[in-house]
């Protein structure tokens, strides 16, 4: 059996995820005691207290899970990843539908790959867009299909790999 594909992630989110993994893990044994503690008022059945430090628990298992399957599923590595085509790991300036002045600037990657930079979009590579820009080279125009059923034509201006100091500045010759 094949192994899956990895997933790409920034460094920096790989980061904050393993230290919220681990804060995570760290508090176990805190929900564990206020449990316990709550255990000890008596009957469960009318104990908002034990029910609540319960329900604190199962999110917070929920969420190393969660993280734990992200990492596992994950890397940084941006093998095969070049200076002008747009593939994931690869952050991409386009313009849409012929407009220049209509420009956006995003990462490909899947969500768990956000960055900090809040004018850095992700958008996956099975998203509408992401799928019609996945192979594309500078100067490349392809079109797809929105999920309002729109037809929309993007032209890639650039496509470089992941540089988190460099993300959101389009090259000069946008």
């Amino acid at each position: 059996m094949a192994e899956p594909k990895k997933q790409y992630i920034t460094p920096e989110t790989k980061a904050k995820l393993e230290e919220e993994l681990q804060a995570l893990i760290d508090h176990r044994p805190v929900v564990a005691a206020e449990i316990n503690e709550r255990r000890e008022e008596g009957d469960l059945k009318e104990n908002a207290g034990y029910d609540a430090a319960r329900e604190m628990q199962d999110q917070e298992e929920a969420r190393i899970k969660q993280i734990s399957e992200i990492l596992a599923n994950a890397t940084t590595e941006r093998e095969g990843v070049v200076e002008g085509v747009a593939l994931v790991g690869s952050v991409v300036h386009v313009y849409y539908n012929g407009d220049k002045d209509e420009k956006e600037t995003f990462l490909i990657g899947t969500r768990a790959a956000a960055t900090d930079n809040p004018d850095l979009e992700t958008y996956s590579e099975q998203s509408p867009l992401g799928a019609a820009v996945v192979g594309a080279q500078e100067g490349e125009t392809r079109e797809y299909t929105a999920p309002n059923g729109n037809t929309i034509s993007v032209t890639i201006v650039s496509a470089a790999p992941y540089d988190s100091q460099l993300a959101a500045t389009p090259r000069s010759n946008d």
